[in-house]
């Protein structure tokens, strides 16, 4: 049990090896002091928390859409039926490799 405590402080040793430097302003300083304490946690994983929520919503969008039900079965049509191969790609793909050919 001993070797799995030190494995777990220095996993987070290593966890928080990455720094940030940012300036703001004393209003914001308060708005975000306050924040913290409002949840009774450390300023620091208070910021981290906030950061880490905000950047999932900027990039969920890249994981997950939505679309209206017509273009969603659209959608779900497209994935199950065979693929469109492009007649240029069908003849590339028709003809032998240079690289096998040396």
């Amino acid at each position: 049990m001993m070797g799995d405590a030190k494995m777990n402080k220095t996993q987070a040793v290593l966890a928080k090896s990455a720094r940030f430097h940012v300036r703001a302003t004393s209003r914001q300083a308060q708005l975000i002091r306050a924040g913290a304490s409002r949840r009774g946690v450390k300023l620091t994983d208070y910021i981290l928390d906030s950061l880490c929520a905000q950047a999932e919503m900027d990039l969920a969008d890249q994981n997950h859409f939505v679309l209206p039900k017509e273009k969603w079965d659209a959608f779900l049509k497209a994935l199950d039926g065979p693929p469109k191969v492009p007649p240029g790609l069908k003849h590339l793909f028709s003809r032998p490799s240079r690289a096998a050919s040396r």
